[in-house]
């Protein structure tokens, strides 16, 4: 059995995925059932969910999408490489008030269920919103938050201390993904 702190360290923003390697419906109804049972701003559950796991849906999801700013020569995962599955996080607008946080803890839900599952994923603000909302057909109502992009993951991506506050993630020479961290003692205000 998985712990909480090894979910957590799983769970990296992964941007190349094994293609081959499909997502169910089944396990995408698990990882939306995970955010729904995860707090909720006032308890409002403004959010609801488009889900992609057919190629034909993830081709039109793939180019609204823009793949890790600080990689700036890197145009994002090749054919091969992409994404399985999508969950498009919606804000529907018929529900009072905003989503407040609840965006960032359903989808920290969803990939934690995804990890645990042997799966990965990325969640990419970065989106094309009016042109994914007309490619998806989505009603009016249902604004697009974020897209979080999901597969088995096909790179290694590694934890680092934070050097001279550089917090911008790299990749070597052998193409693994370094994340620095800034140190517990620099978050603790009073020690």
């Amino acid at each position: 059995m998985s712990t909480l702190r090894s979910l957590l360290l799983q769970n990296r923003s992964y941007r190349r995925f094994d293609a081959s390697r499909n997502i169910t419906t089944e396990a995408l109804h698990e990882m939306i059932d995970a955010a729904r049972l995860s707090a909720s701003a006032r308890n409002a559950q403004p959010l609801k969910y488009f889900l992609a796991n057919t190629h034909e849906t993830n081709e039109k999801i793939f180019p609204t999408l823009a793949w890790a700013g600080y990689l700036s020569d890197w145009p994002g995962p090749e054919p091969g490489e992409r994404p399985s599955a999508y969950i498009v996080q919606l804000h529907d607008t018929t529900i009072p008030g905003n989503y407040f946080c609840d965006d960032g803890i359903a989808a920290q839900s969803i990939l934690l269920t995804a990890v645990e599952k042997g799966l990965g994923g990325c969640i990419i603000a970065s989106v094309k919103k009016e042109q994914l909302s007309q490619a998806l057909d989505l009603p009016k109502h249902l604004e697009i938050i974020q897209v979080i992009a999901l597969g088995k993951p096909a790179e290694k991506v590694v934890l680092e201390e934070m050097k001279a506050g550089d917090i911008k993630y790299w990749r070597d020479e052998n193409d693994v993904h370094h994340v620095p961290k800034r140190p517990l003692e620099e978050l603790i205000i009073n020690k």
